[in-house]
């Protein structure tokens, strides 16, 4: 990747819309689907260990749901964030299959949740709709490490070294340092 193609990716394609350079709005918001859906599986575990495991399960199928549309608001900065990575470089066959994982893990928890919702919260979660979770987190894990690799290794959506450089110059200006 050249110079020039570097700080293309580090520039929001809307401001507005994707967050301003240096606070890509899209770390933020995956926060939303991962939080509900690790939540979500401590729920279905839980929901195997309590005597009364219907809240549970109930509790369990409306964090994924939370997780789905948060997942989606996350996918729509993210293509943002996508649009600005020069085609054909590393950093964009990995955001590829970064937002492909994300789609996949997405798409499994929406039917998840059409699933339990179909089978009702009875009693403890059953163990398919138990596997899809921890198998759909699992994939969300390597995507995730994807999503890293193109922040900390590949800098997209980071601000340059110069801005950076600005943490890092004069003196502290008090007990905090900042």
């Amino acid at each position: 990747m050249t110079s020039e193609q570097q700080l293309q990716a580090k520039q929001p394609v809307s401001a507005a819309m994707a967050g301003p350079y240096g606070h890509p709005f899209h770390p933020i918001l995956v926060t939303v689907p991962i939080g509900a859906w690790v939540a979500s599986l401590v729920f279905d575990i839980a929901s195997h260990v309590v005597d009364d495991p219907a809240f549970l399960a109930r509790g369990a199928m409306w964090l994924i749901a939370v997780g789905v549309l948060g997942a989606l608001a996350a996918a729509v900065v993210g293509f943002l964030d996508l649009l600005a990575i020069p085609p054909g470089t590393p950093a964009m066959r990995t955001a590829l299959v970064h937002m492909s994982l994300n789609l996949l893990v997405t798409c499994a928890y929406a039917g998840g949740f059409f699933w339990r919702h179909a089978a009702g919260a009875a009693g403890s979660v059953g163990a398919g709709m138990l596997a899809l979770s921890a198998v759909s987190l699992a994939v969300l894990g390597v995507s995730g490490y994807l999503g890293g690799k193109l922040a900390y290794r590949y800098g997209v959506r980071v601000a340059d070294e110069a801005t950076q450089a600005e943490g890092y110059t004069g003196a502290p200006t008090g007990a905090g340092g900042g």
